[in-house]
């Protein structure tokens, strides 16, 4: 190929350094916004600013990051110009495309350790190209790649995981030991010189250790703060600790705020520092490894040793990257998407659970618990209820505010400080560590110290940490093989391989895009469920039955669906509306919540509308389980290729499905709209399905008689006739709580004639 291709191949990386910062913040960016975002340190976009501003200044400390790129996994002597361009395409390519698949699936991932896989894959594919045109043994290929610098860094890695979470766990026993959960006398107490050392912490691992990496500060200043860190700590630490004391004794400040928001800012500067080579290290190589060339000769054939030396960054390049981060972090949808995943495994209190519990989680949950059990029988009893004490977040009862927090101030300044404090000690030491790993594990190991897994939630999060660290492993494997295969289709189809890549990886980031938006729907869907805040016990209820409106209205549609795909025998709605069985119960038991948000703020009223409030978790939970039941075995029945319903079946069972959709429409409209309902409308629509029920029972006596009606279609028949039944029994009982709990006047009688009338259908 000619030379001129090369500054195509240049800019098709510059885009690509580009559109992967936005995949790369989009993941990334739940490591510094949700320590914040989760204790509701500042509205967001206070929070959004903070770390804007993090990010700019982070950028500045990235330069020596960018020798990894170059040289830290393979020798760039052996390789020329377009082997490297190669490599570095399909690197990038690789990059965006596996981002965005773990973006749309809302899993944090490590943005480092996927450029590290993938720079090894690809070099392996090219040095395997050249090991074999020339005819020398597989043993040679060590001196291609520097497996010695990629070991390194993988273990770096993996031993940050255990570290992160150790320190995480140490650091918030010891400050809960401190200030407890009900923190706001003992923080004026303590907090200005814990508050101190936090600060001091802070920059010492951002100011000191990372600016030998930065790109404006000089030699000679860089060693003036380093031969003067303690005087520098000292002074930070005094500084810190006296204007925290004087913001609470005399302006009665909650000094965790500004120290989550320095946190904050530290992190994203941490975060810019150490993972801007992720994102731009690639195409900048790129970009240096083409002028080298281009300064030689025969550019095509001179091996790239350049790139061995030191290559300062281009300050205005690294400035760019920045401002496409921080827009990306305004507008990105699918980090907030990653972000709820770490919340929700992170939380404090009880909430509706992402992931179902396995095997390995219960066995790691008993053993842990039964270690804990006998650990603790070292201490003496005093200590035990000592630390007991502390530790008791149930003898707390936080501000209706702080309610709505995922945890408290205090574990979100933890989270921060010793996050930031690891990722910017090993950018000094210029290791490519994982900030998803460090910011993940520090969270999950504050988690674990603050009890946040309980006995009633446990197996979940733990099922959900053990989920986002095999995404991890995965990640290091997806990333080598789809690099190693990208790298050998560009190198033997050159510019068509290119086209092909690139064709490919826009269908699948249209396609993931798509698969985000209807995801995103679901979840904005389970937001309608949730009572977030519940204070006035009787609006709360009005809310519960809305909800209730929504639910039946589902799960209407849904048995329509059903029913006439079964008819029909249409798999592929039927097991569409078998997905949405799982749907419908999350809902339901969202709902369920609801109610004991309810029932905790509300006073036993004298007409005992608790009592019967609380009858509708059961009626709601068997609502569920018909529709459950009618969908799937209709699905299995379907699926199993059985033969279809008889003519006369279809028509009855037909009948059967006009009258219970009746049924839940008129009680959807009631709860939705509370309005006055006829209960003897829906009395005489159940004494119909029951007499219809009669007779279809007589007529099915009869074709199982005569054969015509085989066991496992009389299985079925019977099974749908009994769920319609009791669907329709449970909204009349749905509608007698409604009606006691809001007494509406009735256009055929009053609501003590209702009542009446649904005593009696009951009987």
């Amino acid at each position: 190929m000619a030379p001129e291709f090369f500054i195509i191949a240049v800019a098709i990386l510059m885009f690509c350094a580009a559109f992967d910062l936005i995949v790369g913040v989009s993941n990334d960016a739940v490591n510094f916004l949700n320590s914040s975002i989760g204790c509701r340190v500042a509205p967001r976009y206070i929070i959004l600013i903070i770390a804007s501003f993090g990010i700019i200044a982070g950028v500045m400390f990235s330069s020596g990051m960018m020798e990894v790129a170059r040289k830290g996994i393979f020798h760039p002597q052996f390789f020329t110009m377009p082997e490297l361009i190669t490599i570095f395409l399909a690197v990038m390519l690789t990059d965006i495309l596996l981002l965005d698949t773990f973006n749309t699936l809302g899993l944090p991932t490590s943005t480092t350790v996927s450029i590290v896989f993938e720079l090894l894959g690809a070099a392996v594919a090219l040095s395997l190209v050249k090991v074999m045109a020339s005819d020398q043994g597989l043993s040679n290929l060590s001196q291609y790649i520097n497996s010695s610098k990629a070991m390194m860094i993988t273990m770096g890695i993996l031993l940050s995981v255990v570290i992160s979470f150790i320190l995480g766990a140490i650091v918030q026993f010891i400050t809960r030991i401190i200030f407890t959960f009900d923190y706001e006398k003992t923080l004026k107490r303590y907090g200005a010189l814990w508050g101190g050392v936090a600060l001091a912490s802070i920059v010492f691992f951002i100011l000191i250790k990372g600016a030998k990496g930065a790109s404006f500060i000089t030699p000679e200043t860089y060693s003036w703060i380093k031969s003067n860190s303690g005087l520098i700590l000292l002074i930070v630490f005094s500084v810190s600790a006296v204007t925290l004391q004087v913001l609470i004794t005399f302006f009665r400040v909650n000094i965790l705020k500004p120290i989550i928001l320095m946190g904050t800012f530290s992190l994203a500067m941490a975060f810019a520092a150490n993972d801007l080579v992720n994102f731009i290290g690639v195409p900048l190589a790129g970009l240096h490894a083409f002028k080298a060339a281009m300064e030689t000769a025969n550019p095509l054939t001179v091996t790239m040793g350049a790139l061995s030396k030191k290559v300062p960054s281009e300050t205005y390049l690294l400035l760019i990257a920045g401002a496409i981060m921080v827009v990306t972090l305004w507008f990105s949808r699918k980090a907030r998407t990653v972000s709820q995943t770490e919340l929700g495994l992170s939380s404090q209190s009880e909430g509706t659970e992402v992931f179902e519990s396995t095997g390995l989680s219960r066995v790691i949950v008993r053993g842990v618990d039964s270690f804990f059990t006998s650990a603790k029988q070292i201490f003496p009893l005093s200590v035990r209820n000592f630390v007991e004490r502390r530790l008791d977040s149930e003898a707390y009862k936080p501000a209706e505010k702080e309610g709505l927090q995922s945890f408290d101030l205090i574990r979100a300044a933890v989270n921060l400080m010793v996050a930031s404090a690891v990722i910017s000690f090993a950018t000094s030491l210029k290791l490519p560590l994982s900030t998803t790993y460090v910011t993940f594990m520090v969270s999950m190991g504050t988690s674990f110290s603050d009890r946040a897994w309980g006995r009633d939630t446990a197996v979940y999060r733990i099922t959900g940490v053990l989920t986002v660290i095999g995404g991890w492993f995965m990640t290091a494997l997806i990333a080598f093989t789809v690099a190693f295969v990208f790298a050998n289709i560009i190198h033997y189809l050159q510019w068509v391989g290119v086209l092909l890549m690139i064709f490919f990886c826009a269908f699948a980031i249209i396609r993931s895009h798509r698969s985000h938006g209807e995801r995103a729907k679901k979840v904005e869907q389970d937001k309608v469920y949730i009572l977030r805040n519940v204070t006035n016990a009787k609006e709360s209820r009005v809310h519960t039955f809305e909800h209730m409106a929504n639910l039946i209205r589902e799960i209407r549609e849904s048995l329509d669906i059903t029913f006439e795909a079964l008819f029909i025998g249409d798999v592929d709605a039927l097991g569409n509306q078998r997905k949405k069985t799982k749907q419908i119960q999350q809902w339901a038991n969202i709902i369920t919540a609801n109610i004991f948000k309810v029932l905790r703020v509300q006073q036993k009223d004298k007409d005992g509308v608790s009592y019967k409030y609380a009858q509708t978790i059961r009626r709601i939970q068997k609502l569920s389980d018909g529709h459950r039941d009618i969908v799937l075995r209709s699905w299995v029945h379907v699926s199993n290729n059985h033969r279809g319903l008889l003519d006369d079946q279809i028509q009855e069972l037909r009948m059967v499905k006009t009258t219970i959709l009746n049924i839940l429409t008129s009680v959807e409209a009631a709860f939705e709209k509370r309005k006055a309902f006829t209960p003897d409308i829906i009395a005489r629509e159940i004494e119909e399905m029951r007499v219809l029920a009669d007779e279809f029972h007589s007529l099915q006596i009869e074709r199982i008689q005569d054969n015509t009606s085989k066991t496992r279609l009389s299985i079925l028949f019977y099974a749908l006739v009994g769920n319609c039944i009791m669907l329709s029994k449970q909204n009349l009982k749905l509608l007698e709580i409604f009606q006691e709990s809001f007494p509406l006047n009735n256009n055929n009688g009053s609501p003590d004639d209702s009542a009446e009338q649904m005593s009696e259908m009951k009987k």
